[in-house]
């Protein structure tokens, strides 16, 4: 072997590299622990955990510089270097059982980690009593949603992600007849009636194009840009104007976002299309009918005791035909999602659940099970040689 090779090889296998890791991982939480005052959980998961390197804005540079190893550099050399050395030290021996059942949970438990921050995916239903919902929304996410109507039947949908009306000034999906001009954007915004709004500027004339809305409810309101929420109880309502074009010139500018509660209309080439920013929409092969929502409360008191929702689920093929009770701490587990009592509405009409899709969720059990034990064998061996050689003695 190399010299070359040998150092790379003693560098990633060494105990000096997990301690220096292990350093950078409790001072990255300590950082991250106190961001989260402002950043909140989403933010900070996303700025220190679930990125290669921690980026922050120097003054004086526009560009965000990478300062810190984030949680996936951290976590993966963590990984490789435990994996190396156990590749390396390797010795199959009934006095290291313990310490081999221990690594290899902790193993699973850091791929168990970065199988949730890459697949999980976090969505709300909301269900009115005696309402049936065949879908769930995202809570940080958004969709630009474009229906067409034009059948009495069915609806054909084209959804295009947050992210591209952010990156993308111009989108032709193959299946519109028009183009969508991206004319401004705001992640987040709050809308005033203009007329409420002081000191705004006129709204411009029909068909003209300057960053305002032409069409639809657009004109009568008035975008006020707010800074972005991370705030766990908060959502970001993002605001955009845009511009349809077709074959034949624009079709006009419309004002989308999520507080817009009703989707807008028009109508092109004998079709009729309805356009909405809505929350990004995870749809399921199944059906969830509010039967029942109970909220107790301990008597005498506004103190709650328990929510619960007593649910109808039926599959779209009509093989699963059941009623469920969902409560805290009893989450229904159907089809790879986890159904979660998370809240309710005033008036305890309206139930809300919380949705997660997981494929990961049984590793950190796994991984729990296998350290424990993997413990009690390595402390019973020791044990036991301890109890023979006094015996001996």
């Amino acid at each position: 072997m190399s010299p070359v090779i040998r150092q790379f090889r003693d560098f990633f296998v060494s105990l000096k590299l997990t301690v220096v890791l292990l350093s950078f991982s409790i001072v990255l939480i300590f950082w991250a622990t106190l961001a989260q005052v402002k950043l909140g959980i989403w933010g900070v998961q996303e700025k220190f955990f679930h990125a290669f390197f921690v980026l922050v804005k120097i003054p004086g540079i526009a560009i965000p510089l990478p300062v810190f190893p984030g949680g996936y550099s951290l976590g993966g050399l963590l990984l490789f270097n435990l994996i190396a050395a156990h590749a390396y030290r390797f010795r199959l021996e009934w006095q290291k059982a313990g310490i081999q059942l221990t690594h290899l949970g902790l193993i699973l438990l850091l791929l168990g980690e970065l199988l949730t921050s890459l697949l999980q995916v976090e969505s709300n239903m909301r269900i009115e009593e005696g309402a049936k919902q065949h879908y769930s929304e995202s809570y940080r996410s958004n969709e630009l949603a474009i229906l067409d109507t034009t059948s009495p039947d069915y609806n054909e949908v084209v959804t295009i992600p947050e992210a591209v009306l952010g990156d993308s000034g111009v989108i032709q999906h193959p299946k519109l007849p028009f183009q969508i001009r991206l004319r401004d954007y705001h992640p987040n915004a709050a809308l005033q009636m203009r007329d409420q709004a002081p000191h705004t500027a006129p709204a411009p004339a029909l068909g003209r194009v300057e960053g305002f809305a032409s069409a639809g409810i657009g004109p009568r309101l008035v975008v006020i840009p707010q800074p972005i929420t991370y705030r766990q109880d908060e959502r970001n309502a993002p605001a955009a104007n845009i511009e349809f074009v077709g074959t034949e010139g624009s079709l006009g500018t419309w004002l989308v976002s999520p507080l817009l509660e009703m989707p807008q209309k028009f109508e092109h080439q004998g079709r009729t299309w309805e356009i909405a920013l809505r929350f990004k929409r995870y749809y399921h092969p199944f059906a969830l009918t509010l039967l029942d929502f109970s909220h107790d409360k301990y008597p005498g008191t506004e103190i709650p005791k328990n929510f619960s929702s007593r649910i109808r689920l039926k599959t779209d093929d009509g093989r699963d035909d059941r009623e469920v009770l969902i409560y805290m701490n009893n989450p229904l587990r159907y089809a790879g999602l986890t159904f979660y009592q998370a809240s309710f509405e005033k008036g305890d009409r309206v139930s809300i659940l919380q949705v997660v899709r997981n494929p990961g969720w049984v590793l950190p059990y796994v991984s729990c099970v296998l350290m424990g034990l993997g413990l009690l064998i390595q402390f019973g061996i020791h044990l036991t040689g301890f109890v023979r050689q006094r015996a001996q003695t």
